[in-house]
């Protein structure tokens, strides 16, 4: 039988050009759109932000007066003494009020006490734990409802509210943002605040989104401190490389009209040996051979014993020269507003280098 290739050449083309056509279609048609960076509009910064090395001023010099348009300080009840008049302080934050284990404030401040202050006074509220702060903000429950309104009853006497909830649950995101909005809603024009932990980039899914925080309220005062804490390495409390690329994140996400560094005036020590623990028998052995204990005593039939030993103590605190470094490299930057934790942790050198522009 003879055989003829006109049908399946005809068929190929076809193929071809309905292949064509399809190809045409998915790259010109269901093309993405142009990134922002192609149609020339600025990309935002990269998170590792790139900053200038920051240059210590001679220890041997007079240190600069530094200006602020708003200086903040946290200060403790009973520890009113610790408030000086003639302190360049704007605005002056009062603790310990939180909430209870039954999402009722507790501990709230006096205000009377603080009554020649002449600046703004805002009353802050701190939540201390996780399953209470889940509690306690939880959209449509009675107690966020009665706990909102029992903060804005308690505000009334103070120029402005901070909220200091340090534990957010990961998953609690939504409901801690909608606690904010409907408590905003609530404080209507009084000045409402809050105090965020320090961050240098984007974190997934985070929390304390600074963007969508910065909606809500007035003022985000970033606590840029507790780079090293109490469990861990031991460090600066806030070094300087560390409070910078903080403050560059925060202005670039809050911008510099919202955001307030926080400056710490405390300090930590760490030690290499902590006695504290508790001890298997074999453990006890082995550290009477350590320590060579030939001694034991007997309290109503119960062994002790005693023994010293050296420990190595490392020691970070802030003084006149560190502040003083910190608060230009922040001016310097762009940023317009200051608070300091806490009143009475301080050297008193610190109020000679600081004023408020007028």
């Amino acid at each position: 039988m003879r055989l003829t290739y006109k049908p399946i050449i005809g068929w190929i083309l076809l193929g071809l050009f309905l292949a064509a056509g399809i190809f045409y279609y998915f790259v010109f048609y269901t093309k993405k759109p142009v990134s922002d960076t192609a149609q020339g509009t600025a990309p935002e910064e990269p998170e590792d932000i790139i900053l200038e090395e920051i240059v210590l001023p001679p220890e041997n010099e007079n240190l600069p007066v530094s200006s602020f348009g708003e200086v903040w300080a946290y200060l403790m009840a009973e520890r009113e003494h610790a408030l000086n008049p003639d302190y360049p302080i704007s605005d002056l934050v009062y603790f310990n009020a939180e909430v209870d284990t039954y999402g009722k404030l507790t501990a709230l401040p006096d205000p009377t006490k603080l009554s020649s202050f002449q600046g703004r006074l805002h009353l802050i509220i701190a939540c201390n734990g996780r399953a209470l702060t889940h509690f306690s903000i939880e959209e449509g429950s009675k107690v966020r409802k009665q706990l909102i309104g029992d903060i804005v009853d308690a505000s009334r006497p103070y120029q402005g509210l901070q909220i200091d909830f340090e534990y957010v649950p990961a998953q609690d995101g939504e409901d801690f943002l909608s606690f904010l909005k409907e408590l905003r809603r609530e404080l209507k024009d009084k000045m409402f605040t809050i105090a965020l932990p320090a961050r240098s980039r984007t974190i997934p899914d985070d929390v304390y989104d600074y963007k969508k925080i910065a909606e809500i309220v007035d003022r985000i005062l970033v606590m840029a401190y507790d780079e090293h804490w109490s469990t861990s390495e031991p460090g600066p409390v806030a070094s300087m490389d560390w409070c910078q690329q903080v403050a560059a994140y925060s202005l670039r996400t809050i911008g510099s009209e919202k955001l307030i560094m926080g400056l710490p005036f405390y300090g930590r020590s760490w030690g290499n040996f902590n006695a504290n623990r508790a001890y298997m028998h074999s453990s006890i052995e082995n550290l009477k051979k350590e320590q060579n204990i030939t001694e034991i005593n007997r309290e109503k039939g119960v062994p002790y014993f005693e023994y010293q030993t050296s420990i190595d103590i490392v020691a970070y605190y802030e003084d006149g020269y560190s502040l003083s470094t910190r608060m230009e490299m922040y001016r310097q930057m762009g940023v317009k507003s200051i608070g300091f934790w806490a009143l009475s942790q301080e050297t008193p050198e610190v109020w000679n280098l600081l004023k408020i522009e007028k």
